[in-house]
C-alpha cells in the first residue's frame, strides 16, 4: 500500500509492505505548499502518486482532527481545511481511493503494531515532537482517535507552542531548557491520563538522547519511536491496507480506477483495523 504523511515541512510517501512496514521503494518527498492550503496539498499528493506510477488504494495523514475523511482542524495549516472532506479531495486529485487519519494517530497505529509499543497493554500514549505536538492514546491496544493533547493549556497557552521542536529550534533552547519544558507538559498530561508508556516521535526522536534521560518527575516510562520519523507513513499504509484487504499489494498493471472517496465507514473500519 502507498502512504503518505503531510508534515509542516515536507511531504513524503512510500510504497509500504503493511505487514512488516518495510518500504518497498525509496521514500519521495516533497516540500509542503505555503501556504499549505488544500489545493495545493492536493496537488503534491498526485505528484508522489505519480511519481510511484500508483493507481491503488492510498493512506494518507492530515495533521489535524479527521472524522470520516473530513478535516475538522487547522491548527497548523490553512484554515480553509476547515470541513474539507480530504478524502474526497485527495481521491479526485489522484484517482485513487483514499483513507486519511490524523497524522499522529497513524505513526501510532505503526508504532503500537511494530515499535516500541508493541505487545503493551494499559494506557499508552505516543507523541509526536515537531512543528506543533500531536497524539495518539491507545487503552489496551485499541486507538481513541483524534485526542490533540497538544492543545491543552499550561499557563494560559496551548503546551506546543512552548514544547513542541519547532519552539525548541525557533527559541534556541538547549536541550536542557527544552527537557525542562517538556517534562512540565509531560508531568501535566500524566495527571489527567496516567499512562504506563509514553513514546515520543517526529524527528527529534532521532536525538532522543540528548533530551529524554533530562526529564524529571514523570513515573510513566518513556521511550524513543523505534519508526522515527517513517512512522506516519507506515501508519497510513497500514490504514488504507485495513480499509481495502481485498487489494493486493501492487498496484494493478493496466487501467486506472476512477476517481471516489472511500466511503466514511470504510474509513472508519480502516484505521480501527490498522490498530489491532
Amino acid at each position: 500500500m502507498l502512504g503518505i504523511d503531510i508534515g509542516g515541512s515536507g511531504i513524503k510517501g512510500a510504497p509500504v509492505d503493511p505487514d512488516g512496514g518495510a518500504f518497498t521503494r525509496e521514500r519521495f518527498r516533497i516540500e509542503t505548499p505555503r501556504p499549505a492550503r488544500p489545493k495545493p496539498v492536493a496537488k503534491v499528493i498526485a505528484e508522489i502518486v505519480r511519481h510511484f506510477g500508483w493507481d491503488g488504494p492510498v493512506g494518507v495523514t492530515y495533521p489535524g482532527v479527521v472524522v470520516d475523511g473530513v478535516a475538522m482542524s487547522a491548527a497548523n495549516v490553512s484554515k480553509r481545511w476547515l470541513g474539507v472532506d480530504a478524502a474526497a479531495l485527495f481521491a479526485d486529485a489522484t484517482g485513487c481511493e483514499t483513507t486519511v487519519l490524523n497524522d499522529a494517530d497513524a505513526a501510532g497505529v505503526a508504532e503500537m503494531r511494530l515499535g516500541a509499543g508493541r505487545g503493551r497493554s494499559g494506557t499508552v500514549v505516543l507523541l509526536t515532537l515537531g512543528t506543533g505536538i500531536g497524539s495518539a492514546l491507545f487503552t489496551d491496544g485499541v486507538l481513541v482517535p483524534n485526542t490533540e493533547f497538544g492543545h491543552l493549556q499550561i499557563d494560559g497557552r496551548d503546551a506546543e507552542l512552548r514544547a513542541s521542536a519547532r519552539a525548541r529550534t525557533e527559541e534556541g533552547l538547549s536541550w536542557a531548557k527544552w527537557a525542562k519544558r517538556l517534562g512540565v507538559y509531560l508531568r501535566h498530561l500524566e495527571g489527567l491520563i496516567s499512562p504506563s508508556l509514553i513514546i515520543v516521535g517526529g524527528g527529534v526522536s532521532r536525538k532522543a538522547e540528548r533530551f529524554l534521560p533530562l526529564i524529571e518527575g514523570v513515573r510513566a516510562e518513556i521511550v524513543p519511536a523505534r519508526l522515527v520519523n517513517n512512522a506516519g507513513i507506515v501508519g497510513a499504509a497500514m490504514a488504507a491496507a485495513a480499509a481495502h484487504p481485498a487489494e493486493t499489494a501492487e498496484p494493478a498493471p493496466h487501467a486506472a480506477r476512477s476517481a471516489g472517496a472511500t466511503g466514511g465507514r470504510q474509513r472508519e473500519v480502516g484505521t480501527a483495523e490498522a490498530a489491532r
